[in-house]
């Protein structure tokens, strides 16, 4: 039991008893109120969001969640298949198990899986992948890195501002936590 004053985002918590992924916390201490903690969560179960305020003097349960190293290896129809480089277990997951993360992942790409209660429930990437443009506008005569970006869609079907240099073959190191261009590879 922590705190809720220490709640940080990016923390599992247990919250109506299911593991939900805090996204946004704000401390609050309102002249002669008292304290309070405002936060948004992800249920990883349901996928559904939601936001609460806990008192400052309120205990909160972390969540005990096994994490392990998986391989992604293909998509078949609507099936994502990844195996678990420790024990070659093979995991299939459906692209609303995975979520946002289903737009950054490639072929043979190592991803870490948090268990909770011998289920998958959340997929945590790089902090950085190498993607290739697959569609965007041709590159404009004297376009320079500092000039305005332009839309660009990659190998995964992600839509992402790029500088108007790049063209389409192009390979670029993305963000993913945000989903930014950070620079070409």
């Amino acid at each position: 039991m922590i705190a809720a004053t220490q709640i940080k985002v990016g923390m599992v918590i247990l919250h109506n008893g299911n593991p939900c992924r805090v996204t946004s916390v704000v401390h609050v201490t309102p002249g002669n109120w008292r304290g309070m903690v405002q936060t948004k969560m992800v249920n990883l179960v349901t996928g559904s969001q939601a936001e609460h305020r806990f008192r400052s003097e309120d205990k909160v349960e972390r969540a005990e969640l096994e994490h392990h190293p998986l391989q992604y290896l293909y998509k078949s129809g609507q099936e994502f298949t990844f195996m678990n480089t420790e024990n070659y277990e093979m995991v299939n997951l459906t692209a609303e198990e995975i979520g946002d993360a289903v737009q950054y992942m490639v072929e043979n790409m190592t991803v870490e899986m948090s268990y909770y209660e011998g289920r998958p429930v959340a997929v945590d990437l790089p902090m950085f992948v190498e993607l290739e443009i697959v569609e965007t506008d041709p590159v404009m005569k004297g376009a320079t890195v500092s000039s305005s970006p332009k839309p660009a869609t990659l190998n995964t079907g992600l839509t992402t501002k790029v500088p108007q240099h790049m063209s389409v073959g192009d390979r670029v190191k993305i963000d993913t936590r945000d989903g930014s261009f950070v620079e070409r590879v």
